[in-house]
């Protein structure tokens, strides 16, 4: 077997640790697509986390949520966590726009349980999807400096499916939009 065969195996079965607080967990718009990455074996489910540090947590535009890098502030958030495959990273990195200036996905450390009061114990380590930095600052501004510590079924109600978007318009181009509004 060649080199590249070993390294192109490697990468198939290398895994990521992704937390996710959004529209990404079950129950919401876009879980359609960790459950197909768990039904093709690329994602496993490893059940409920919170941020070791306090994050912004806001809804822009669409009532998209979106985890801002402003470690200290905010509050603990709680999401779930998955080990996906290389291949699955790759197609929720699409999902959430990391090419187009939308989402980065970054380090981020959590506590096992989604419970706040977990004090660092067993720490993981993993990535998460935060607010692009060209806007993710404006936005916590913007949102009065207010910020939730779960994305729940009540701010779900209000997201819009990119399908129901207005066409031709990037996400990115709404949301300067809506920070220079008054």
């Amino acid at each position: 077997m060649s080199d590249d065969n070993i390294n192109s195996n490697e990468s198939k079965q290398q895994t990521h640790l992704i937390f996710s607080y959004g529209t990404l967990k079950r129950g919401f718009p876009n879980h359609y697509l960790m459950q197909q990455l768990m039904d093709q074996n690329a994602a496993v489910f490893l059940g409920p986390y919170c941020t070791h540090e306090s994050y912004p947590l806001v809804c822009g535009p669409y009532n998209i949520p979106y985890l801002i890098n402003l470690p200290g502030s905010g509050n603990r958030v709680k999401g779930e966590l998955y080990s996906v495959s290389t291949q699955g990273l790759a197609r929720l990195d699409e999902l959430e726009g990391t090419r187009l200036g939308h989402y980065e996905r970054l380090p981020i450390r959590l506590v096992e349980g989604g419970r706040e009061g977990n004090d660092g114990n067993g720490a993981v380590e993993a990535e998460g999807y935060f607010a692009n930095r060209s806007f993710g600052e404006g936005l916590w501004e913007k949102k009065g400096k207010v910020g939730m510590n779960e994305y729940t079924e009540y701010e779900g109600q209000e997201y819009v499916a990119i399908d129901k978007r207005a066409k031709g318009v990037r996400i990115v181009d709404e949301i300067a939009s809506f920070l220079s509004s008054d």
